[in-house]
């Protein structure tokens, strides 16, 4: 029994666990489990311990990250079957609605009916700027920009871009950029989702 609570203590068991174990090592370990029951109840317990710990501590991802990622997919693959690159105009005070009416009105840049949180089509790419239309059904969360210029143009709906607790209420037609280190999100403040021309320009 005392071998049995040193092999234990050893730390083995939860190397094993944890995949870390060489083959020698893990093979002497399935073999200690099969023939003593102490040992299968202590990988048992352990197993549950850090599955425990992985709920505990998990981080939620970035709801931004897939839509995005998605749309980098779906542009690159439009692009190797043949659509032309397009270069949509730099947002500034100046931007309005009509400046964007090609893209806005192409068939196949509407979003599903059963998207989340957002979902994202770009139109246009650049190693200095990719320009997206974008449509948020709740919110965007907190981020800081250090190396990118974010830009916003409203086309539907409306919400608030909240940049270091200063609230922004948009409406459609409404351009507004967001500053450089400036942690700031955004809610969406309309029941329908708000749809925005979103460009990134490398700072």
């Amino acid at each position: 029994m005392s071998n049995i609570k040193k092999y234990i203590e050893s730390g083995i068991l939860e190397s094993y666990l944890l995949g870390i174990t060489n083959p020698v090592e893990t093979n002497e370990v399935e073999q200690m489990a099969s023939t003593y029951a102490e040992i299968k109840s202590e990988l048992d317990k352990i197993s549950t311990s850090l599955e425990t710990y992985a709920h505990t501590h998990a981080i939620a991802p970035n709801p931004v990250i897939k839509p995005f990622l998605m749309a980098i997919i779906d542009y690159s693959e439009r692009m190797q079957k043949g659509e032309p690159a397009t270069f949509p105009p730099i947002l500034d005070a100046g931007s309005s609605i009509d400046d964007y009416t090609n893209w806005l009105n192409r068939a196949d840049m509407q979003p599903p009916g059963d998207f989340k949180e957002m979902f994202a089509k770009i139109i246009g790419y650049t190693p200095g700027a990719i320009t997206a239309i974008a449509w948020i059904k709740h919110m965007a969360p907190e981020e800081v920009h250090d190396n990118e210029y974010e830009k916003f143009l409203i086309i539907e709906g409306t919400c608030n871009i909240i940049v270091d607790e200063k609230v922004h209420s948009l409406t459609p037609g409404d351009y507004f950029p967001i500053p450089l280190y400036k942690n700031h999100h955004v809610q969406v403040t309309s029941a329908i989702p708000c749809k925005v021309i979103l460009q990134r320009i490398a700072a």
